[in-house]
């Protein structure tokens, strides 16, 4: 085979040898010179091409990859190559050699993801999967970050991907797996949500909720000069990135990262960033801190340049018009004490991101991140159904095409990852985005899905289109469509009606203003509380609040509003926006413990040794009788709490010899709060206990065989439910307790009785099979092909455990399970409820609670028979004679009562009074004592028939001592006038600290102010008087 020999070696310090076949047809033309063989170049990729039959991996020296200056290869007439040195960009070899690089360049947004990932996998990083956007992190509601899923790793708490293979629900580890570190380094493509600035959202260039972080880690492994040095190639010779046109910024003390990017030698010469390149920047910019102390250390930026026609002078990298950052490198190597000060880290991590769409928007040479096309066909499809053109929309138009594109992205992920839009935690974020696409949506006049259905939900026909883009993100998303666009259909068409609601507010609230400047003679005015709550809660725009206000003399408190405004977005930022790093006790004392060995998926005792001793969080060597401890052992066959499973119980024998017990402790909980390491938590029931003493470990039996029983009846459950309401029924979570199990799943409705009792019969039928368990050690992507059920949002390794119930059930899991389904004996549903939008929960029990339960519903019966005097079977219709006579009885109550009011609102007639000059109108407010609202209603009913047109009556009882009612009722005549009686007692009602309304002629309010009635109805009285005195002069 003839080749090339170049007349030197590109090289540099990495040095992994590839060899690149490629046709040499492609790149080649047919040369009429001799061609000398076994040429190699050393790319500074680390990559040795040998050039055989052609050089097409030399593509990785793109036009614009040196920055100052580089070698330009020359034939010669004798067939070989010259160097020539240039101080521009390297140009292409000759046409007849070398494909020119820039044809290649990464564009797509896919293309640059994996790109990034392939970088650094071959340089020894592990890629590892996205995490969820639910983090495994009670401290962090949602992942903000991609070094989230690395947090334990930080902190020295071992998390390990290959020893801890399992994924969550695993008790344990395998034996001998105990690898500090295994992965000393990791890339990944981390979804993330951040919705501190989700004002900003449409508005920059920039700002999104959801969106892509590329990283690279470290963990003890390289630190800045490797870091620095790859985040250049990557930008410059990958990415093909001009080198003139970035900027760097560092920590105004950090000189050893400026020495880096000043002299660092990337190729054959020493180049480096000219010195007016690079900024160095105070602490607010570029010093990561995780908390008030912890984990901590300076940063360096890569921002991209759009106007270097600007110079260097006077230059602000913050100037978004101008500059973006793309890639911020995070230089973990401090801890930040209580006192302020700094201390060197044992591990020095790194911690970097790169923003996925912001390096699309720069390669695809777009004005913002949103008409990348990552992006841009959602809002294609937004501008569809909006009947507009994006290209020829106006500002105004086209930022809210935006937010629809931003927002759909972050619905569709977060639902696809098992969130549930409701008024908490996680469920609000997806809630409030929802409903702002929605408002955004019908400010764009978007009606219907786009085929002509103008009464259904329009997020569906978007979300579709986020989901045809999600397969390189997340090819999970594709499986959970069905969920994803029903949940987005229910939570639309709900807060449509919500909207209905707060149009209604917003009219009472105008009202209230009116009123309210006439009393006090000011111009009316609609809070800044109140405008922030019809936006907030209600997801009225403040432009429909300010329109609607104006065509109603009303103006708006802007300013109140702001601060309304800022003061959710600071506890938004507080709540959203840190992840929390803290360098404890915990890590110091787990720092030379290895992980526990797990032993309880084949035995209930075991002999142990004590690790470790805490007392109130803080470590000790020695712990007495009577005292709360928690116990370190170096292996167990507890089972801590996890995937669902509540820990085991049981206890912890010291033997001063072979028969006599030197101490007891009693073991009430297990937990694993620091990665691998069991906590045993327990009693000092006699003795002492002391680190390094042997004890011998043992399970309540009992208590194990009820969680298995109900683990293995859960999974039971989600195979059942699957067959009788459908695989969208999917997992939200569950609790396997020893009393009791409980289900949460994805499901839009209640369950038909009808469906619980095929369930119950359907699950009972599989125990009475007496099926034999199967539990298997397999590959993920194996486990996947064969059908297991996976948790959304669990983090498994590579290695899984499945748990088969043949033909019936197959899902990874770590909990511990019975090893026939004779053993549950018997299974039922205890109750099925909503507890969330979309979740449904099931309780019930199995095996011994089950007899448990059966026995106690038994005996209620029996005494109930007894109580009754009926047979068993007739209880229901005893009951339900009951409760007819009760019924019968209530309303002859209800209509004695009536009669009552009536007779006392006739005698009352007497006192109305007449009101006005030219029309006398008739008008009476009274107090009726405890009379209850029905009667009230009659009462004034029969009032406003006995005085007759014109009149008005105004009523008010206590019917309970935390209770008010009040009725308005009106005649023609009145409301002829413009008094109309919804509108006239809901001020009313609101001194009584309720609120109400209804038709122009009746209404009715409550309150729960029993003792503000008096002042409530002579306020009435005043006003009423007073408006009708005027309309009728």
């Amino acid at each position: 085979m003839e080749g090339l020999t170049l007349g030197h070696a590109l090289h540099s310090s990495h040095g992994l040898n590839l060899v690149v076949p490629v046709p040499t047809s492609s790149l080649v033309s047919r040369p009429s010179f001799p061609i000398q063989p076994k040429c190699n170049l050393v790319l500074s990729t680390g990559c040795r091409v040998y050039v055989g039959t052609t050089i097409r991996k030399l593509a990785l020296i793109s036009p614009g990859g040196f920055p100052c200056g580089h070698s330009n290869l020359k034939q010669t007439k004798e067939g070989r190559f010259t160097t020539r040195r240039t101080s521009a960009s390297i140009q292409p070899m000759t046409e007849e050699l070398v494909e020119d690089k820039s044809k290649d360049l990464p564009s797509s947004g896919d293309s640059i993801r994996r790109q990034f990932l392939d970088f650094y996998a071959s340089r020894g990083h592990k890629v590892i999967p996205s995490s969820s956007l639910v983090p495994d992190d009670p401290t962090v509601l949602l992942t903000i970050a991609g070094m989230v899923q690395f947090k334990p790793i930080f902190l020295g708490k071992g998390l390990n991907y290959e020893a801890n293979a399992f994924g969550k629900g695993w008790g344990g580890v395998m034996k001998g797996s105990r690898v500090p570190r295994q992965v000393p380094r990791a890339t990944t493509a981390q979804r993330c949500i951040r919705t501190n600035d989700v004002e900003n959202v449409g508005k920059t260039s920039r700002h999104h909720t959801f969106f892509e972080m590329l990283g690279n880690f470290s963990f003890g492994d390289y630190f800045k000069k490797e870091a620095i040095k790859w985040a250049w190639e990557l930008s410059t010779i990958e990415y093909g990135l001009p080198a003139d046109r970035l900027w760097i910024s560092v920590y105004e003390d950090d000189d050893e990262a400026f020495a880096i990017w000043k002299k660092e030698r990337w190729f054959l010469h020493q180049v480096g960033v000219p010195v007016e390149r690079i900024k160095r920047m105070g602490a607010e910019d570029n010093f990561w801190t995780s908390g008030v102390t912890g984990p901590c250390g300076p940063c360096s930026e890569i921002y991209y340049d759009f106007r270097p026609d600007r110079g260097h002078s006077d230059v602000d990298l913050g100037d978004d018009t101008r500059f973006i950052e793309f890639y911020n490198l995070v230089f973990m190597q401090y801890n930040k004490r209580d006192d302020g000060s700094l201390e060197p880290l044992k591990q020095m991590n790194i911690d970097t991101g790169l923003g996925l769409e912001r390096m699309a928007r720069i390669l695809q040479k777009v004005p913002n991140n949103y008409e990348t096309d990552l992006i841009y066909p959602i809002i294609e499809k937004a501008a569809e159904l909006a009947n507009v053109s994006y290209a020829l929309a106006d500002d105004s138009t086209k930022m809210n095409l935006k937010v629809i594109g931003d927002h759909m992205r972050a619905v569709v992920y977060l639902i696809s990852d098992g969130v549930v839009p409701s008024n908490i935690g996680r469920g609000y974020v997806a809630r409030r985005l929802i409903r702002r696409a929605v408002r955004t949506g019908r400010l764009l006049g978007i009606k219907g899905d786009g085929r002509g259905n103008l009464e259904v939900a329009f997020l569906p026909a978007i979300a579709v289109k986020v989901i045809e883009l999600s397969s390189q993100i997340d090819p999970d998303v594709k499986s959970r469509a069905p969920r994803i666009l029903e949940e987005l259909k229910r939570e639309e068409l709900r807060f449509v009606q919500t909207l209905e609601r707060g149009e209604k507010l917003l009219d009472d609230m105008l009202t209230d203003a009116l009123l309210n400047s006439n009393e006090n003679e000011n111009m009316p005015i609609l809070s800044g509380k109140d405008v922030f709550l019809l936006y907030d809660t209600y997801g009225f725009p403040v432009e429909i609040t300010t329109e609607v206000a104006e065509e109603r003399g009303v103006a708006i408190d802007m300013s109140g509003f702001e601060i309304e405004m800022e003061n959710q977005r600071r506890q938004s930022q507080a709540a959203h926006n840190a992840v929390k790093l803290v360098v404890g006790n915990g890590a110091d004392l787990t720092e030379n413990i290895p992980d526990t060995e797990f032993l309880g998926y084949e035995t209930l005792s075991a002999k142990a040794v004590v690790e470790g001793l805490l007392v109130n969080g803080k470590p000790v060597t020695q712990v007495s009788e009577g005292s709360d401890v928690e116990i370190l052992l170096n292996r167990t066959p507890f089972y801590a709490e996890s995937g669902g499973q509540i820990g085991d119980h049981g206890f912890l024998f010291v033997y001063e010899d072979r028969n006599q017990k030197k101490a007891v402790v009693e073991i009430k909980d297990v937990q694993k709060p620091l990665g691998n390491i069991f906590v045993h938590k327990g009693t000092i029931k006699e003795g002492v206990v002391e680190v390094g003493k042997e004890v011998e470990a043992a399970v309540d039996a009992n208590l194990r065989q009820r969680a298995k029983t109900h683990h293995t009846a859960t999974h039971l459950l989600q195979a059942a439910l699957k067959k009788v309401i459908g695989d969208e029924a999917s997992q939200a979570g569950s609790l396997v307790a020893f009393d009791r199990m409980r289900f949460d799943f994805n499901f839009h409705q209640p369950l038909q009785e009808k469906e619980l009792m095929d369930i119950e019969e359907l699950i009972n039928k599989w125990i009475g099979d007496a099926a034999v368990l199967q539990t298997k050690v397999m590959p993920l992507a194996d486990a996947k092909r064969a059908g297991a059920i996976a948790m959304f949002g669990e983090k498994y390794g590579e290695q899984v455990r499945v748990v088969e119930v043949p033909g019936v059930s197959m899902e990874l899991c770590g909990g511990t399970h019975v090893s026939n389904t004779c053993e549950i004996r018997g299974f039922k549903i205890i109750s099925e409820q909503g507890i969330a939008s979309g979740i449904r929960r099931i309780e019930a029990v199995a095996g011994d609670a089950f007899i448990e339960y059966v026995n106690a519903r038994d005996n209620y019966m029996r005494q109930l028979c007894s109580t009754l005097k009926v047979k068993a079977e007739e209880v229901t219709n005893r009951v339900e004679a009951l409760l007819e006579e009760l019924r019968m009885t209530r309303n002859e109550v209800s209509a004695v009562r009536a009669k009552a009011a009536v007779y006392k609102a006739s005698v009352m007639a007497s006192k109305a009074s007449p009101v006005g000059t030219s029309k006398k109108i008739r008008v009476l407010v009274e107090s009726m004592d405890d009379i209850d609202a029905d009667s009230l209603k009659s009462a004034a009913e029969c009032l406003i028939d006995t005085l007759q047109d014109p009149a008005a009556v105004i009523l008010g009882s206590c019917p309970s001592e935390e209770k008010v009612s009040l009725v308005a009722a009106f005649t023609p005549g009145v409301v002829e006038l413009g008094i109309q009686a919804g509108k006239f007692i809901g001020p009313i009602a609101k001194l009584c600290g309720g609120g109400g309304g209804g038709r122009p002629n009746f209404a009715q309010a409550g309150g729960r102010k029993p003792e503000n009635l008096s002042v409530a109805l002579e306020k009435a009285r005043e006003e009423l008087v007073a408006i009708l005195s005027e309309k009728a002069s």
